[in-house]
């Protein structure tokens, strides 16, 4: 399945590390792809790639068939967004502040705030659901409602593409199934979604495209009814499971045997 952003032979690395080797991809338009994989396996690192944080050593991360490194930084950040882990708000920033930093690739030097920046931002903190937070200083906040002001914030740049890193990070599990649920509204209004996901079964409701990574190559890729079952869970998890539909979608949900069935 074709798209706009590709790995082609792609070598990844930090230093002399090497976290994957001549790595191939499609991500499919219009699609939510999980990357899925167990710690360390390379999810973070491919994702920062796609994102321009991280050039390969070889081969190519390419965009509409050309070098993502050849756009301009702006440019590029008018089509994708990137929400990484780990960020850290300025000191005494307040929340309408930062989610307002996502209208940056938009500005000019000439250009004041306008209507559309207003609008991008007031419907991101209602998508995110942090309305009530917005004259609030990011530092008073819970790990969780920081988590969803840097999601409005991502929103409010109103690009094609959706690049995270984890987003379910520090969201109690209401707010986790609503994040999912709202990326899979964007999937439908015709957003490209990427998303690093933990949760398998997660991934499996409401991604229509799933990646599993290993030690830094693609083990499989396609719809989760297609790709997961238990000698793939296996082989990315080292994990003894059957597979069963969930009983509200249908669709593969992973139930561990052994000893990890309780």
């Amino acid at each position: 399945m074709k798209g706009r952003l590709t790995a082609r032979d792609a070598t990844l690395r930090y230093g002399d590390r090497v976290v994957s080797a001549d790595l191939d991809l499609d991500v499919p338009d219009g699609a939510f792809t999980a990357i899925v994989g167990a710690n360390a396996c390379g999810k973070s690192t491919l994702l920062r790639s796609f994102a321009r944080l991280l050039a390969p050593s070889s081969g190519h991360i390419a965009f509409d068939g050309r070098d993502v490194r050849d756009y301009r930084p702006k440019t590029i950040a008018r089509e994708m967004a990137f929400l990484p882990q780990g960020l850290v708000a300025p000191e005494n920033m307040v929340v309408r502040q930062l989610v307002a930093r996502g209208r940056y690739p938009h500005q000019t030097l000439l250009s004041t705030w306008s209507a559309d920046d207003e609008r991008a931002v007031t419907a991101a903190m209602t998508a995110a659901g942090v309305t009530d937070l917005a004259e609030r200083r990011m530092e008073n906040l819970s790990g969780g409602q920081r988590q969803r002001v840097w999601i409005a914030m991502v929103l409010a740049q109103e690009t094609p593409y959706l690049l995270l890193d984890e987003p379910t990070t520090f969201l109690d599990i209401t707010h986790q199934y609503q994040l999912l649920a709202l990326l899979a509204r964007l999937r439908d209004d015709g957003r490209t979604i990427i998303a690093v996901l933990h949760d398998v079964n997660q991934a499996c409701r409401f991604a229509d495209h799933i990646v599993a990574m290993r030690d830094g190559r693609v083990v499989a890729a396609g719809a989760p009814a297609d790709i997961v079952d238990a000698a793939l869970i296996k082989e990315v998890f080292d994990l003894s499971c059957v597979i069963t539909p969930d009983p509200v979608t249908g669709t593969p949900m992973i139930v561990p045997t052994g000893e990890y069935a309780g």
